[in-house]
């Protein structure tokens, strides 16, 4: 009886041990993974906006536009919470509830900010075709022109990739910059568009995409478009075509939607204003999306890995 027990204590030892060489040899597999937080802010104006406050494994703080002026100081909570400077800030095109937050932070506070990462239209067409939006180009310019940020804009270009971690498991890469030859809905057309890419994951970025950039990501970048993660472009509504989201076949959509935006509803009922976001949202359905995380809920955190 004694030795049955000593050779069941050993069996176990020797069980614990395998487990635990087991449990070693898998973490040291996969040590090299990363991960993200990705919060999808809420709007803190009666205005949509967009943005989105990233956090890496390596607590790397990385931001994508950030809304309204009255949007800073919710994203300004988030930067001081997590290390109090931003590593990356990317920004997709000029109008206010995507770069207002910028220019705020830039001329309000003292975060300190590497790099900023954005291409704007040539200025001189903006009184051509967005005559009403003249105010909002020379508001984030003039805030870029700013001596504490004026070396940091990085001007990116078509295929640039930029890079988070050193095992190329976290990256960004541009798949289009603003194009000065579409004319029509110009502000929203000339957003800059970029894929994350997070170990075997990935995520579309579109800003404000519309008709025509839509048109032109399907020629020129198709190869690049497949993404798990999609954030919907123009706020869900009136921006990119359903055979761009086809090619995209995303799993999981991120709205930077409000509440009345997404019933489409500015007080008559449910789908009685002029935006088409249930259009969208029925494109979506069509696509077998798995999850939507919409704005309207909030302050959003999702953990891509």
């Amino acid at each position: 009886m004694i030795q049955n027990n000593k050779k069941k204590k050993v069996g176990i030892i020797l069980v614990i041990f395998a487990v635990f060489i087991s449990s070693m040899i898998v973490v040291k597999r996969y040590s090299w993974l990363t991960f993200i937080e990705i919060t999808q802010l809420q709007t803190n104006t009666p205005q949509q906006m967009m943005g989105y406050f990233i956090k890496t494994k390596d607590n790397k703080v990385i931001i994508v536009d950030g809304g309204n002026r009255g949007d800073a100081e919710n994203l300004e909570k988030y930067i001081k919470e997590n290390g109090g400077k931003v590593d990356y800030w990317f920004i997709t095109h000029f109008h206010t509830d995507h770069s207002g937050a910028l220019a705020e932070v830039i001329e309000t506070t003292d975060i300190p900010i590497d790099n900023i990462v954005c291409k704007f239209i040539d200025g001189d067409l903006v009184p051509q075709y967005e005559e009403e939006r003249v105010f909002q180009y020379q508001d984030i310019t003039n805030a870029l022109n700013n001596e504490r940020v004026k070396d940091k804009i990085i001007t990116p270009t078509d295929g640039q990739i930029f890079y988070f971690d050193d095992k190329d498991n976290l990256k960004v890469k541009i798949l289009s910059v603003c194009r000065d030859d579409i004319f029509n809905n110009l502000g929203n057309n000339s957003s800059m568009v970029f894929k994350l890419y997070i170990n075997n994951k990935t995520m579309l970025f579109l800003g404000d995409t519309g008709v025509e950039s839509s048109a032109y990501l399907l020629e020129h970048c198709k190869e690049d478009l497949k993404s798990d993660y999609v954030q919907m472009a123009h706020h869900g509504q009136q921006g990119a075509t359903f055979e761009l989201y086809q090619v995209i076949d995303p799993s999981y959509c991120f709205w930077p939607t409000p509440d009345w935006l997404w019933d489409n509803d500015l007080g008559e009922g449910y789908n009685t204003a002029p935006y088409k976001t249930i259009e969208t949202r029925e494109w979506m359905d069509s696509l077998n999306v798995k999850e939507s995380y919409v704005e309207k809920d909030g302050d959003v955190t999702v953990l891509i890995k």
